[in-house]
Order: C-alpha cells, then sequence, then structure tokens
C-alpha cells in the first residue's frame, strides 16, 4: 500500500494553502525576530532612513523610492525600526505573491507551490530582507514585473501593460539596475515572435509614456546634478577572475537550500522498492519554458560577470533579484511528473533552509558577545543613545538637535533614535550631502561624536580640525544587549553652539 504524507496531500489538494502558510510564517518570523533582538537596526538602515528623512529626488546613494518608503514606514509607528522590519517583510509577502502566480500561470498550482517553496528556501536561507533598501524594493518589483511581462507577452492580456509600465517605472526609481532589467525583457520581447506581436500595437508607446512620467523627476536630477554613469573599473584579469569566482560562490551558497533539495530527491538516491508519489502539471509550452529559462539563468550569470568590470564586491541589483526564478527554473527542468523521493530528508532540509539563518541570528546576538571582540551594530543602543544625546543638546542650547556628525555608525544610529530626527552628515560623504555639511554645523550647531577609548574622550585629530573651537564632553557609557567580552561603549561627544547663541 502506497504511503503519501499528508504535506504531499495538501500540495495536491490546497496548493495555495500551502503556500500562503509557509510564506507568512516566514514572514512573521522574521518579523518578530529583529523586533525582539536588536537594539538597532542591522546593516545600512540607518544610513537608509538618514538620506530617507530628507525626502531628495536623488542621492550618491542612487534612486529615491525605498528611502522615501523607508522613513514613511519608520514615521508611522512614533520613530521605531519596526516599521521598517515590517516593510521589509511586506516586500518579502508581495514578491513571494507575485512568484507563485507566475508559476500557478506556467505550470499549474501544485509544482506552482513546488516552486514556490523552492524559492523561499533560498530568500530564507540567503536575503531574508532585514536589511530594507534598494535591493530589498527592487525584488517584489521584479517580480511583478515579470509576472505582467508574462501576461503581456505570453497570455496576450493587452490590459497588464499598464500594471507592467508603472512597476518599470517604479524600478527606474527604485535600483540603478532598472536599465538593465528593462534591457532583458525588451530582448526577449524582440527574440520570441508573440513578444514581437506585442511590441506591435500602440501599447507599449502609452507604456513607455508612463515610465517617463515616473523616471523623470529623478532622470532630471542625474542630468542636473552631473551625477556619473557607472563605468568600468577593471584592473586586470587575475582580479576579475578572482572577484567573479567570489561573487559566483557566493550565489551558489544562497541556493545552497535548493541544491541540496534537489540532490536529496536525485533518482540515483531512491531507496529500493520505494513507491514516490509524484506532482504532476499539465504539458509546459515552449515559450514558457523560454521564458523560464531566459529570466532564470540569464541574471545571475550577467550579473556576476558584470559586477567586478563596474568595480562592485557585490551582485549587482541584490542576490534576490538574480536568483528570483531559480526555484521556478528548477520545477520546469524536472518535468510533467515530479516524483517526491525520500520526503522526510526533503522535508528536513527544508526546515533547515528556514531555521539556519535565525541560528545564525540568535547565535550572533547570545553567544559572539563571549567568543569574539567583535561587536554587532545590532547590539547598540540607538534609542538611549539618541535620548541622551538629544537632551543634552538642548539643556546646552535650548535648541532641539538639528544635526548630528562625527563616527558614521554612531552618528546615524543617534539620527534615527533622537526624536527630533537630526540631519547626519557622513565624513565618507562629504559633497554628496547637500542638505547638510561642516560648514552648517559649525554656523547653526549640531552635536559631534566619536568612540572614547579612554575616560578623556578627546576628539580624534579629524573631527578636531573640522570643527574647530569644539569641547569635548565627559565620555558616556551606553550598555549594549550582551556585553560578554567587548569593551565598554563609551562614546565621547561635545556640541557646536549654534553662533546665535549665547
Amino acid at each position: 500500500m502506497r504511503f503519501t504524507s499528508l504535506i504531499v496531500e495538501l500540495v495536491r489538494a490546497k496548493p495555495r494553502w500551502i503556500f500562503w502558510s509557509a510564506v507568512l510564517a516566514l514572514a512573521l518570523l522574521w518579523l518578530i525576530v529583529p523586533t525582539a533582538l536588536y537594539l538597532s537596526p542591522p546593516g545600512d538602515v540607518p544610513t537608509v532612513l538618514a538620506f530617507g528623512r530628507e525626502y531628495q529626488v536623488g542621492t550618491a546613494l542612487g534612486p529615491p523610492l525605498s528611502f522615501w518608503l523607508a522613513d514613511i514606514a519608520f514615521r508611522a509607528v512614533g520613530g521605531y525600526a519596526f516599521g521598517v522590519y515590517l516593510l521589509a517583510q511586506i516586500c518579502f509577502v508581495v514578491m513571494m505573491g507575485a512568484v507563485f502566480a507566475l508559476a500557478r500561470a506556467l505550470v499549474g498550482a501544485q509544482q506552482g507551490v513546488l516552486a514556490a517553496l523552492l524559492t523561499l528556501a533560498i530568500a530564507a536561507f540567503s536575503f531574508p530582507g532585514l536589511e530594507f533598501g534598494p535591493d530589498v524594493l527592487a525584488r517584489p518589483l521584479w517580480a511583478l514585473t515579470l509576472l505582467h511581462a508574462w501576461r503581456v507577452i505570453g497570455e496576450r492580456q493587452r490590459g497588464a501593460w499598464f500594471a507592467l509600465s508603472i512597476e518599470i517605472g517604479l524600478l527606474f526609481l527604485t535600483t540603478a539596475m532598472a536599465p538593465v532589467l528593462l534591457a532583458l525583457l525588451v530582448i526577449f520581447a524582440l527574440a520570441t515572435a508573440r513578444g514581437r506581436a506585442a511590441l506591435r500595437s500602440i501599447d507599449p508607446l502609452f507604456g513607455a509614456l508612463v515610465i517617463a512620467v515616473i523616471a523623470l523627476p529623478y532622470m532630471i536630477w542625474r542630468a542636473r546634478s552631473g551625477a556619473p554613469l557607472p563605468h568600468p573599473a577593471l584592473t586586470s584579469i587575475e582580479v576579475y577572475a578572482r572577484q567573479s569566482g567570489e561573487l559566483f560562490g557566493a550565489l551558489l551558497l544562497s541556493a545552497l537550500g535548493v541544491v541540496a533539495l534537489i540532490v536529496a530527491n536525485a533518482r540515483i538516491f531512491e531507496p529500493k522498492g520505494e513507491n514516490a508519489p509524484a506532482i504532476f502539471r499539465p504539458p509546459v509550452e515552449p515559450l514558457a519554458r523560454q521564458f523560464v529559462v531566459f529570466f532564470g539563468a540569464l541574471p545571475p550569470l550577467l550579473f556576476v560577470l558584470a559586477s567586478p568590470v563596474f568595480g562592485l564586491d557585490h551582485v549587482a541589483g541584490g542576490d534576490g533579484v538574480a536568483l528570483m526564478l531559480i526555484g521556478l527554473f528548477a520545477v520546469i527542468l524536472g518535468g510533467d511528473l515530479i516524483y517526491l523521493r525520500r520526503q522526510q530528508v526533503l522535508r528536513t532540509i527544508w526546515l533547515l533552509a528556514m531555521a539556519v539563518p535565525v541560528i545564525v541570528v540568535l547565535v550572533a546576538v547570545f553567544v559572539q558577545p563571549w567568543t569574539d571582540a567583535t561587536e554587532t551594530q545590532t547590539s547598540l543602543p540607538a534609542r538611549a543613545m539618541g535620548k541622551f544625546f538629544a537632551d543634552n543638546y538642548k539643556l546646552r542650547t535650548n535648541r532641539p538637535l538639528s544635526a548630528v556628525a562625527g563616527d558614521p555608525e554612531i552618528a546615524s544610529l543617534i539620527g534615527l533614535g533622537a526624536s527630533s530626527r537630526p540631519q547626519v552628515l557622513f565624513s565618507s560623504l562629504y559633497g554628496k550631502t547637500p542638505w547638510v555639511d561642516a560648514a552648517t554645523i559649525n554656523t547653526g550647531g549640531g552635536l559631534i561624536v566619536w568612540r572614547a577609548h579612554d575616560t578623556v574622550g578627546a576628539p580624534p585629530e579629524a573631527i578636531a580640525k573640522t570643527f574647530p573651537g569644539l569641547v569635548a564632553e565627559v565620555p558616556r557609557t551606553f550598555d549594549r544587549l550582551i556585553e560578554g567580552r567587548l569593551e565598554p561603549l563609551r562614546i565621547g561627544w561635545g556640541v557646536v553652539r549654534p553662533r546665535d547663541t549665547k
């Protein structure tokens, strides 16, 4: 008698229930983990918020949409990072919903949920999306773009042109890779008969107009600001080969969960006598197969090969965009019947792919402070630092804290932790933040912070030269979430008084 697990029966009978249960559970998990364990947002989120508060049409960090949305989400929940975490998980859910909708249209709901679960294994293992920014926002927009591109080309739905053009326009406001992604869409359309037929209608002209209207403000800013276009920065073939290999290895590591699942499900490992259940799909039309192969295989290869040429130490556009359709790509190659062999092993591998990143976070929070002297940004108390320095600045000047400079990491955390949301001057971006510079702080006042390694807390030479007359205050010590073996978090600081303050 054949035994079929409950999971397999649910995949066959209720694929949408399986999909939404897995996606929403993972999104909830990655909403709870940082909210409960992080005192400060991870990665570049403080910088994203510092730029987002200015609502500039364009900045040195790229198109503005992700920065705007991050600041809106941050303010919407009363100035807490929870809003940014929630926004990141909304992006994740929308991305997965679009991938599942595309998979259903191409391979049916049953194999579509398998493709979605494979994509989840990649997403959870490699890019859970905690560090909201351009790459995270680009994921749902690219997923929606692929979905509506298939509606236009594969299903001949003229009504999908409007959504497609809006999504492409928003991509231009989100990531510098938007022109490359649009070029891939155009190349695929020109290479297929149905794509050329779709381009011969009048709809692309209206779509181009919508894209231009959305992206025009940023394009005007680029033209007026003289921001340089990306240009090759290749030094040698040896360096290029090494960097390309490292990026390819990083992508392969990101897809390790999918690779492990495919290997574990291979026929050569099938136990003798096992009658594995199969997940069926209707025959896939050639255009659908071409669509998945093109957008599943080409972006990872193209981005890995191109990124070192332009001096990038990461995959251009982010892992999420590059690996968007890898799960669906594996399902397409799997055939009309996909046998689920060694189901217990498959479940274990998939659950491990979900659990390993959480375990890594828990180790970094609770174990690393006791075993390593390396500090993690998420252990720094942003709100406590922001409140202390904002209150002391107001006591000394009778004004709310309006600007903070010095150590970029500490300054950006104070910028989001202080209730007045002061502007942040980044020392590495002098001249690229026109809303604030050293002269503005020397005239209008501000707070200067740095890492102090003793109780004297003298400012570093570079800070003393930039802000002459700065008088160092007694350094302030703050408590991390877990101190462990780390040296005390001692922050040196000083106030630059406004010129008209006596």
